[in-house]
């Protein structure tokens, strides 16, 4: 939708916009008064800045109420793909040595952290909440961080995709110890049959607005289920309204929406992100399928974003 402007506006006085929100660079020149990166460093920006609400203005614009928002590369701001780019240190996250080959990772796992860290913030509510078993919706670069964080956190995931294993996708789900089913063996709506008492938590990042309605069917009493897919058609289904809303109100359950994340969980991302590499190493690298070198060969990137078969992350390689 980005690349095809029916999504996100130019900068004002500008009749174009440079896309790319999910960075990673190293660092040319800082200002007299910057003290946690120097030249050398590698670093990752975040992508949304500060509009006039109160959010904003506590440093999680995330959470912003205004209706105007201001994204680098997505709306009304100017994005990374570009040999240099300039911003305030405030924005800027140091990325340690070891994560120079992944860091591009970044910006979606912050995705995945903002919606598991606000899961289990809303279950405060309860006093004691103890996960066991959570389930991932999808099998694309989020669902692949989501399976990736849930596990680290201890949790025995059920990761569910469409296309049959075996795959990369698949694959890497079983390579952290997850297991990996597609809806047709197992429809999300009936896997409690299969799960007794069903999901904990159910992280949703399929893209796919129906699957939502069969997740809320599969959520364990007390639990809480994270949408993070941005679905902008019009798409209509017929669901069992109400017994799934009687299957909240007796079970205390819980539905979020969570988008765009602030520096709390880019912070967090890089504790993820290292504590992968020393558990599962090489993991992270290999969601990386589709390198694109130099930006002279952006036609081959928008062709390999749009068009690339079993792409899991297709990346520009700006310079060395």
């Amino acid at each position: 939708e980005i690349n095809a402007a029916e999504y996100g506006q130019a900068p004002p006085g500008f009749d174009f916009l440079v896309t790319g929100h999910e960075s990673f660079g190293q660092v040319e020149a800082v200002g007299s008064e910057v003290t946690h990166v120097k030249p050398g460093d590698y670093v990752v920006a975040t992508v949304r800045r500060p509009g006039h609400s109160i959010y904003d203005l506590i440093g999680t614009s995330d959470m912003t109420t205004d209706s105007v928002y201001y994204e680098r590369g997505i709306n009304l701001l100017h994005g990374y793909l570009a040999e240099y780019y300039v911003d305030d240190a405030e924005f800027i996250v140091k990325i340690p040595q070891g994560l120079k080959e992944v860091g591009v990772l970044l910006e979606p796992m912050t995705v995945v952290q903002k919606g598991i860290t606000q899961a289990y913030e809303i279950q405060r509510r309860l006093r004691v909440w103890k996960p066991k078993r959570a389930a991932v919706m999808g099998a694309g670069t989020i669902g692949l961080l989501a399976t990736l964080v849930l596990t680290l956190r201890g949790l025995e995931v059920i990761t569910f995709g469409k296309t049959p294993k075996p795959y990369l996708n698949s694959d890497l789900i079983e390579a952290l110890g997850a297991t990996y089913v597609t809806s047709d063996e197992l429809p999300v709506a009936e896997s409690p049959k299969r799960y007794e008492g069903g999901f904990d938590l159910i992280f949703e990042a399929t893209g796919y607005s129906p699957i939502v309605f069969d997740s809320m069917q599969a959520l364990a009493k007390n639990g809480v289920l994270v949408l993070s897919s941005v679905t902008g058609g019009d798409r209509r289904v017929e669901v069992p309204a109400d017994k799934i809303n009687l299957g909240f109100v007796l079970g205390n359950k819980v539905m979020v929406g969570t988008v765009n994340a602030n520096r709390e969980y880019f912070e967090a991302g890089v504790r993820d992100m290292s504590q992968a590499e020393l558990e599962y190493p090489g993991w992270l690298s290999r969601l990386l399928t589709h390198p694109v070198r130099g930006l002279e060969n952006y036609r081959e990137l928008l062709d390999k974003l749009t068009n690339a078969k079993d792409a899991i992350k297709v990346y520009c390689q700006v310079a060395e």
